[in-house]
């Protein structure tokens, strides 16, 4: 045991959360001049990768699948938080606010994350190997979730545009929270094995972390806590920051689209970090647990957090796609069930991953 090293936390996973709190309360409300802004943008990204580390230590400690399950909620708790504050201050500009946010992370992780963990994966493994059974649940799961909720608005028959009225919007918002909830049922409780990692021989590999011994119940509840305290700061200085956001894209000329991308990649990247590690170690199981689960707490919880949200938030709700973000959602799709069909990943289907992500970002940018 070194001194850098207190209870199984390194140090600067217990001096991040407190130090990014103080920078959250010091510069709360204030303009932020260059210094204030670099200053934020370091506490924003510090709390961020905090609080992943010890979403992961508390994932440690209850084991997989819950592990994915507790990290995925911790950063779809920070996206809920930020769409909603953006809303609140952003009145007629931020009516599609939460549809881009939505929309940019399933794309990031069901091409950007996904691709990357195969692409990755394979150029160490040559060959990783799955479990068709989850990763078909997951997506045919994710398809609906969209279809419902960001595809159907744009067909309803509202004159006010792409939008839900206020019965179609808690229809979405209930639909979501039911199948998610159902999901979360299937892969912790009644198929939990076909969420564990595919071990060498390709039986269930229950002992995904036996490597590193379990952190104890107190370390565990202490990465808890400190995890709360890095979600109230990134959501605080992600509010923070967020006019300066918008004014470097109204500058650059870029839609306002751009803010959703730039959230949503925001906090899925402790996503991404974890499902590449994951793929480096030769667990893809877990790579796609990270990268579909994500994607499904993403717009299975946001939904139902803006349907109740939208009781008090002033403005419109735009929810509804455009022709290109369905053509795009349509070929992630098709993608998807080639990619998940077989069970083996290579890096050709890694390729075309991350060629229709990079789609997704070059059509963001110059639509």
């Amino acid at each position: 045991m070194t001194n850098s090293v207190i209870q199984g936390l390194p140090r600067w996973t217990l001096a991040v959360p407190p130090l990014a709190f103080l920078v959250l309360v010091g510069t709360w409300h204030r303009d932020l001049g260059a210094l204030l802004l670099i200053l934020v943008c370091l506490g924003l990204g510090a709390a961020v990768i905090a609080a992943v580390h010890h979403a992961e230590v508390v994932a440690h400690r209850v084991g997989e699948p819950f592990g994915t399950l507790i990290l995925a909620l911790a950063v779809t708790v920070i996206e809920v938080a930020l769409i909603v504050t953006l809303m609140a201050s952003g009145g007629e500009k931020a009516a599609s606010l939460a549809r881009d946010t939505v929309f940019a992370a399933v794309m990031i992780t069901c091409n950007g994350i996904l691709g990357l963990a195969l692409v990755v994966g394979s150029l160490r493994h040559r060959v990783q190997e799955f479990r068709v059974q989850a990763s078909y649940s997951a997506l045919s799961v994710t398809t609906a979730l969209v279809t419902l909720s960001l595809v159907l608005p744009t067909f309803t028959t509202s004159a006010e545009g792409p939008r839900f009225s206020s019965a179609q919007l808690a229809f979405a918002g209930v639909t979501s929270l039911v199948l998610y909830g159902v999901f979360v049922f299937i892969q912790t409780i009644r198929h939990r094995d076909y969420f564990l990692p595919v071990a060498a021989d390709g039986a269930v590999d229950e002992d995904e972390d036996h490597h590193a011994a379990a952190p104890s119940g107190r370390t565990a509840l202490l990465s808890l806590g400190l995890l709360f305290v890095c979600l109230i700061s990134v959501v605080g200085l992600a509010k923070t920051v967020s006019p300066r956001l918008e004014s470097a894209v109204e500058s650059a000329g870029a839609p306002l689209a751009v803010v959703g991308v730039v959230i949503a990649l925001l906090v899925l990247l402790p996503e991404t970090v974890a499902a590449v590690r994951a793929a480096l170690r030769n667990r893809l199981q877990t790579s796609v647990n990270l990268a579909l689960g994500s994607a499904l707490a993403s717009i299975g919880l946001t939904i139902p957090a803006i349907a109740v949200a939208s009781i008090w938030l002033s403005g419109p709700l735009v929810l509804g796609l455009g022709g290109k973000e369905m053509v795009l959602f349509a070929l992630t799709v098709v993608t998807g069930l080639f990619t998940l069909s077989t069970g083996r990943a290579t890096l050709l289907q890694g390729a075309v991953h991350l060629a229709v992500f990079s789609a997704f970002l070059f059509l963001a940018v110059s639509p």
